[in-house]
């Protein structure tokens, strides 16, 4: 599961300066990376067991790099795909043992063979990225038609996240897996609600173009609407239905919770908890994500953190 991503400095570190790291030393790279960059998802890491929290802050550092690759505006779009296309090559290469001296892919080598992870999910998860260069290299605005199209976008950049992180979890029951698919949703709605002003300043509208038009918004409206004046009767209509869309794959989180291991539910409450206090945010925001970019306080997730720090050490004494 996943947050959207957005663009930053690239966080690679000089790997010509330190050689071929270990895998301790190369988990310790992707810690600092998650440490730095994560923000809503490090709060759950830190809610792990240590091997489990070394494996998701690898799977970070991955995911971050290839979003770092495609998203710096700074490159032309061309470079950035030749960037990503080198880098994913490279990646592919240490996954089959080539010696590789980037301490991320010996992290994710490490988590994938430690964690049983299948290759193909990476994969998918650049494909993802992928998605979004091929829309801003067309010059047309990044949209989607429809929400089924939507869903694929989401399923790739978020659902494949939370199909990755319930392997590290742990888990034997497979309606797990479509659990997961449908939590990603839900982090990816809410972050598709939360950025709607952003997205639109980047040329991007995430919100179905036929949900636009069931609620009589236009596209060209949404892009050139400027970000002081709260959402008209028609506007909040239809980001109460998005919302509403992902209340409803919230309750897929909440049935995921007892299917994976005990000593990981902790970690993946304190996921949920944070993504979902961010949607109740905006709608107590009535909406208006225009004025400015609504966020979680970073007390309230300490508040969370705590709690589910508490539900580890007892899940830790009780078993």
């Amino acid at each position: 599961m996943t947050q959207q991503i957005q663009a930053h400095a690239p966080t690679q570190c000089s790997i010509e300066s330190i050689g071929v790291p270990d895998p301790n030393s190369a988990y310790a790279v992707c810690k600092s990376i998650a440490r730095r960059e994560a923000k809503n998802f490090y709060y759950a890491f830190i809610a792990l067991p240590p091997a489990k929290r070394n494996a998701i802050c690898a799977i970070y550092a991955f995911m971050r790099r290839a979003d770092d690759l495609a998203d710096d505006e700074s490159i032309p779009i061309q470079t950035r795909r030749k960037q990503l296309d080198s880098w994913i090559a490279a990646w592919h290469a240490a996954s089959q043992g080539a010696p590789t001296a980037d301490p991320v892919f010996v992290a994710v080598r490490d988590a994938t063979e430690r964690f049983q992870i299948p290759l193909s999910l990476l994969d998918e998860l650049v494909a993802g990225v992928t998605m979004d260069l091929d829309a801003v290299n067309s010059g047309e605005p990044d949209t989607y038609a429809t929400f089924a199209d939507l869903y694929r976008y989401c399923y790739l950049v978020a659902s494949v996240v939370g199909l990755v992180c319930i392997r590290i979890f742990g888990y034997t029951d497979p309606r797990a897996e479509k659990l997961a698919e449908e939590t990603g949703i839900a982090f990816q709605l809410t972050n598709i609600l939360r950025d709607v002003a952003e997205d639109a300043e980047r040329n991007r509208v995430y919100l179905p173009l036929d949900d636009l038009g069931a609620h009589g918004v236009s596209l060209q409206r949404l892009l050139h609407r400027g970000n002081a004046s709260v959402p008209t009767a028609d506007e909040k209509a239809l980001l109460q239905s998005i919302g509403q869309r992902a209340e409803n794959y919230y309750a897929s989180a909440q049935a995921l919770m007892p299917l994976i291991d005990k000593e990981s539910r902790p970690a993946l409450w304190v996921l949920v908890s944070i993504y979902h206090a961010l949607l109740v945010r905006i709608e107590k925001a009535d909406f208006n994500v225009f004025a400015q970019r609504v966020s979680v306080p970073t007390i309230e997730k300490i508040r969370i953190l705590v709690v589910g720090l508490t539900r580890m050490a007892w899940i830790r004494v009780v078993g």
